[in-house]
């Protein structure tokens, strides 16, 4: 099968620069390596072909003998001319190409910062129902690693000074070499530092920083609702090498209320309501946030039924507005009578079962569909 042009492979101009070329080439190896394609026949032979075209094109000197014989005048087994990138071109596209891959810090190309930003923490601050709905300042307390006192962050006994690693020579990298590849990742030694500690501080142990309790205060919004995260850039673990801190993010819970159950910005809550009001009807008190309202029950209001009352509930975060605050009757079966309280029940249902269909529609309801199913 005849070979296709090499900058048809890449999809290039026969004019491209060596970084156009050395782009396209990353982006195909990247689409079709073997890693991101197993058992792909197709895949594998694309890889294979634009590792091929990348080889010369990267080439100088096999280049021009490409661009005037073709295929003809470039040999894949000759080695790189005087000048030209030859293999460690190619190894270098390809350590790049590992980088993005696998998501190796040290993975890329040469001269890459060994900075790396601090990572984040999380705090899990439990608050009230009353003040999740106000807003609060709180004060909390958080593990903290800070620049060690004695050896100010060096990491060294004071009067000493860390010296470069050995290993990678400062780099904090080191280049592995297995065929034709040729990959960077963090040196083994100082684990990315680039540097060694002979007489580590006492205080630390080296490290350059120690472990502190910081405190910190935090503005609770009102209508703040259960799980939302507060954001406090900077507070979270410092960088390393002088990379900048991480941010410490606190998670809202909200502890259960003895009253209401919260619905995003709707409260709900349960109302005892005597039999004889909940049947004749008159006017209880409720709790809400802001203190106590009076609600007007009407005559023969059923267990389960629910008022809402508007506005009494909790303000939104974002928006301002108010939810409602939904009341839930709950018709109460008076306990610990009395023989008189008895005598009058009993007085009273006698009187309700002469005409139980009119004073008793849900139950005489239930009974008819009870004689339905049973086929009476």
């Amino acid at each position: 099968m005849a070979k296709r042009d090499y900058y048809d492979v890449l999809s290039v101009n026969r004019d491209a620069s060596d970084d156009e070329i050395k782009k396209a080439y990353r982006k195909l190896a990247m689409k079709h390596h073997p890693d991101r394609n197993p058992d792909n026949k197709e895949s594998e032979e694309k890889f294979k072909e634009a590792k091929e075209a990348y080889e010369v094109l990267s080439d100088a000197q096999k280049r021009g003998a490409y661009d005037r014989y073709g295929h003809a005048g470039v040999d894949p087994s000759a080695g790189p001319g005087p000048g030209g990138q030859g293999f460690d071109g190619f190894a270098d596209a390809f350590s790049d190409i590992f980088g993005d891959i696998f998501g190796g810090a040290g993975g890329g190309g040469r001269g890459r910062s060994n900075v790396y930003r601090g990572a984040d923490l999380r705090y899990n601050l439990e608050i009230s129902l009353e003040e999740a709905a106000r807003g609060a300042d709180k004060t909390i307390r958080i593990p903290t690693v800070e620049e060690c006192d004695t050896c100010h962050g060096s990491g060294a006994k004071p009067g000493t000074q860390p010296k470069p690693c050995p290993t990678c020579g400062g780099a904090g990298q080191v280049r592995i070499q297995q065929g034709f590849f040729s990959i960077q990742q963090t040196c083994p030694k100082c684990h990315g530092t680039g540097r060694i500690v002979p007489d580590p501080c006492r205080d630390c142990g080296g490290a350059g920083r120690v472990k502190r309790q910081k405190t910190l205060e935090v503005k609770i919004p009102a209508g703040i609702d259960e799980g939302m995260r507060l954001r406090h850039a900077g507070h979270g673990e410092p960088g390393v090498n002088g990379g900048p801190p991480g941010d410490l993010y606190v998670e809202i819970h909200i502890r259960a209320h003895a009253v209401f159950q919260r619905d995003h910005d709707d409260l709900h809550c349960e109302m005892p309501v005597s039999f004889t009001i909940a049947a004749l009807g008159g006017e209880i008190e409720i709790p809400t946030l802001e203190g106590m309202a009076r609600l007007k029950i009407p005559a023969e209001t059923q267990s389960g039924r629910v008022f809402r009352l508007r506005g009494k509930g909790i303000r939104n975060v974002r928006s301002q507005a108010h939810g409602d605050l939904m009341c839930h009757v709950l018709v109460e079966t008076p306990v610990n009578l009395t023989e008189r309280q008895k005598e009058l029940l009993r007085e009273f249902e006698e009187v309700s079962s002469s005409d139980a269909e009119r004073h008793n529609p849900k139950a005489k309801s239930w009974m008819d569909k009870v004689k339905d199913f049973f086929g009476g």
